[in-house]
C-alpha cells in the first residue's frame, strides 16, 4: 500500500476493521442514551428529554460522518482478508442503530409522548433488552482483529461464534419483550387516544428494529466466518 499521511487511511493500513469498530462504538453510544431519555419521558421531564435528544442527534451525526469517511476512504486497492462490499454492508447496518435511536427520541420528544403507567416497566425492560443486543454486536465486531490474526480458525473463530450465538439469544429475548409490550398496550388501547396508540405502536416497532439491525450485523459477521 502506498504510504500516506492521512490519519484515517493509516488506521486502515493498521487494521481494516478499526474504523468500523470505532463506528459501531459511536452508534452504541448514541443508542445507549435512550435509557436516560426514556426515564425523562416517563417522568414527563421534557426539558431533560430535549437535552438528551440533542445529545442523541449529535452522536448520530458523528456516526454518520464516520460512515461517510469509511465509504470514501476504504481503499479499493488494499489487500483485505474479507470482501470490501461486506465491510461496507456491515457499516451500513451499524449506522441504522444510531439512526433508529435518533428516530425514536425525535418522535417521542416532538409529540411529548406519554408512556401509560402500566407500560412503563415493560418499556424499560424492552429498551434495555434492545440495547443489550446492540452492545453484543459491538463486542463481536471488536473481535475481528484477533479473528484475522488467527487466520479465521482455531480458538478465536469458536469464541466469535459463541458471541454471535449470544447475540441471537439476546435478539430473541428482545422479541419476547416486544410481544409482551404489544400485548400490554393492546389490553389498554381502548382507554387511550387512538392517535397516541398508533404512535406508541410505532415506537415499539422502532425499538424492536434497533435490535434487529444489531442482529443483522451479527448475521453478516456469520457469513464472513463461513467464507
Amino acid at each position: 500500500m502506498v504510504p500516506t499521511n492521512n490519519p484515517f487511511l493509516q488506521m486502515f493500513a493498521k487494521s481494516p476493521f478499526k474504523p468500523m469498530q470505532d463506528h459501531i462504538h459511536k452508534a452504541q453510544e448514541c443508542a445507549a442514551e435512550l435509557v436516560p431519555f426514556f426515564e425523562a419521558v416517563i417522568a414527563e421531564n421534557w426539558e431533560q428529554a430535549a437535552e438528551i435528544q440533542q445529545k442523541i442527534a449529535e452522536l448520530e451525526g458523528q456516526a454518520d460522518a464516520m460512515k461517510k469517511k469509511i465509504r470514501q476512504h476504504l481503499p479499493k486497492s488494499i489487500f483485505l482478508p474479507v470482501p470490501r462490499t461486506d465491510l461496507l454492508d456491515i457499516v451500513r447496518m451499524q449506522d441504522k442503530i444510531a439512526n433508529r435511536a435518533k428516530d425514536i427520541a425525535g418522535l417521542m420528544l416532538g409529540r411529548q409522548m406519554k408512556v401509560p403507567a402500566s407500560l412503563q416497566d415493560g418499556m424499560r425492560l424492552f429498551v434495555r433488552a434492545a440495547l443489550s443486543t446492540s452492545e453484543q454486536a459491538l463486542v463481536a465486531l471488536n473481535e475481528l482483529d484477533e479473528l484475522i490474526n488467527s487466520g479465521f480458525g482455531g480458538h478465536e473463530i469458536n469464541a466469535v461464534e459463541r458471541l454471535l450465538d449470544e447475540l441471537d439469544k439476546l435478539e430473541h429475548e428482545t422479541d419476547k419483550c416486544e410481544r409482551q409490550v404489544r400485548s400490554n398496550l393492546f389490553a389498554i388501547e381502548k382507554t387511550l387516544d387512538p392517535v397516541e396508540v398508533m404512535f406508541l405502536y410505532q415506537i415499539i416497532s422502532q425499538i424492536g428494529d434497533l435490535a434487529d439491525r444489531a442482529q443483522q450485523v451479527g448475521s453478516r459477521l456469520q457469513l464472513l466466518l463461513a467464507r
